[in-house]
């Protein structure tokens, strides 16, 4: 990667994003980006069909579902920067991960056919992000009654996943 994306000011997001921006740690978006994508492709390759479909209480969401719940979450953040970035003013509503996870069926899905909607998504976020400007990558906008910049979206596309993995870690795999 060429263009080296640095992280956020706080400044440019509302504290919501904290956690998630804090969990990217790093200051080279792009190349974070898609590193991440190998690393979680070749984790989730390495887990069991059992270990994806197992959720550690009866209403948490699987291994499956979380994955498609960050694919979800990537496509919907990475299009509210395109918006912003294109100085689009309009405030965009939020969104009920729950039902998504539910109504994604992940569970019936062979995990290559999520890792590949996993790795387009995240293919399509990187091309984005290349297209971006100094200029698009500081403009913000509201989203979920929130302020956020266009650089700070792809900080936290990278953190939310951190934050998942770090629970599939901790909670799935014991």
């Amino acid at each position: 990667m060429d263009r080296i994306i640095s992280a956020p000011q706080p400044s440019e997001y509302d504290e919501f994003f904290n956690s998630y921006i804090g969990n990217a740690n790093t200051d080279d978006l792009l190349s974070a980006l898609a590193a991440s994508e190998e690393y979680i492709v070749n984790f989730m390759l390495s887990l069991k069909e059992q270990q994806l479909k197992y959720r550690y209480q009866p209403e948490k969401w699987s291994i499956k579902e979380m994955l498609v719940h960050m694919a979800d979450t990537e496509r919907i953040f990475a299009y509210r920067a395109l918006r912003f970035a294109r100085n689009d003013k309009t405030d965009l509503p939020g969104f009920d991960e729950n039902t998504y996870a539910e109504e994604s069926k992940a569970d019936t899905r062979p995990i290559t056919s999520i890792l590949a909607e996993y790795a387009a998504a995240r293919q399509a976020t990187l091309e984005l992000y290349k297209g971006f400007d100094d200029e698009m990558l500081d403009r913000t906008g509201t989203a979920s009654g929130r302020s956020v910049s266009v650089r700070a979206l792809g900080f936290a596309i990278l953190g939310h996943e951190i934050h998942h993995l770090n629970i599939i870690k901790q909670r799935y795999l014991v």
